[in-house]
């Protein structure tokens, strides 16, 4: 690629933009306009998914799989490949691990090769943001962060930028990784506290849940009358965070319907008859005003966030662009 570095975008050549890249051109700012605009497109039906791919590969514990779509409204084609090694952190890696590929709609000729890795993180915290954006109460005050994983710190700068919260309570199935997450509170400003869930849902207006359980973590009865959570550790089959109960009392809202009922926080609900499909909507259709959000202080609401293809795309494609624009991308012919 040595001979081809400083090559113009205009000559066509294929973009690299690398980890680092992304972190320096991408901000919170830029995903949450991003993921937001895609999720409308989603439910205009003019962007939509194609079919995931996720498997164990039977080595090192991983998951792996492909994410992919087509917004026609963005002109954004192309896919992400990646997923989920458990032992990474022991390495001083990040567990999720991921590459997103860009291609010209018009050719179908390779256009950007982009680091996912950030973006997973950035466009996942967008999405749960997005939610807190537009169904969360508004006079809400209490943040509960459950999981302390790498993910978290994403999740909570995104979602203090939506609400005047004046706390953070938090948990975490190991309570030797909350000290990250309470510096991340600490240097937004923000008092900490380590409590059990059950304290966390008496406490909290807005809950985000972002770990791997395949397990009820939240039960029914510890949450009160207009909270919003915001499940965003469920995307694959097997996986809960909440009680299914939670489901049947809230209004449910989603990315994709089709992720939410397969692989998101809402299968167990829909296999266990509690819900149907049609009880859930997605959130796209609230951000374009063709359905209500919220529409009590009461009202608890729910967000399955499953992580959808086009969030990865909508953010890699305005990084390489911002990336492009600012002269930080390489290039390389095939």
């Amino acid at each position: 690629m040595s001979d081809s570095q400083n090559t113009s975008p205009e000559n066509k050549g294929i973009s690299v933009v690398s980890e680092e890249i992304c972190q320096e051109v991408i901000g919170r700012s830029d995903a949450f306009t991003a993921v937001e605009n895609v999720f409308a497109a989603m439910a205009k039906n003019t962007a939509y998914n194609f079919p995931v791919i996720r498997e164990d590969i039977g080595h090192a514990g991983a998951l792996y799989g492909f994410k992919s779509g087509f917004d026609r409204d963005g002109m954004v084609l192309g896919l992400k490949s990646g997923g989920y090694w458990p032992d990474n952190m022991a390495q001083g890696l990040t567990n999720h691990q991921s590459t997103v590929i860009l291609f010209d709609p018009d050719t179908g000729k390779l256009k950007s090769l982009v680091g996912g890795n950030y973006l997973t993180a950035v466009r996942t915290a967008a999405s749960s943001s997005v939610s807190i954006a537009h169904l969360a109460r508004k006079d809400a005050k209490v943040l509960g962060m459950v999981g302390a994983g790498h993910q978290s710190s994403f999740q909570l700068r995104a979602a203090v930028e939506q609400r005047d919260f004046e706390k953070v309570v938090a948990w975490n199935f190991h309570p030797e990784m909350l000290p990250k997450l309470a510096a991340v509170a600490e240097e937004l400003g923000l008092p900490f506290e380590s409590v059990t869930c059950e304290e966390l849902c008496a406490q909290a207006d807005v809950i985000i849940t972002i770990t791997s359980a395949f397990g009820s973590l939240i039960d029914k009865d510890w949450i009160k009358p207009g909270t919003h959570i915001a499940c965003m550790g469920t995307d694959t089959k097997g996986k809960q965070e909440v009680d299914v109960d939670i489901l049947a009392l809230a209004t449910v809202f989603t990315d994709e319907i089709a992720q939410s009922i397969t692989i998101g926080e809402a299968q167990h609900a829909v296999a266990s008859g509690l819900i149907k499909e049609s009880d859930i909507t997605p959130i796209g259709d609230v951000i374009n005003g063709t359905k209500p959000g919220r529409t009590s202080e009461e009202q608890i609401t729910l967000f399955d966030g499953t992580g959808v293809g086009l969030q990865d795309l909508a953010v890699a494609s305005v990084a390489v662009e911002l990336a492009e624009a600012k002269g930080l991308a390489t290039y390389f012919k095939l």
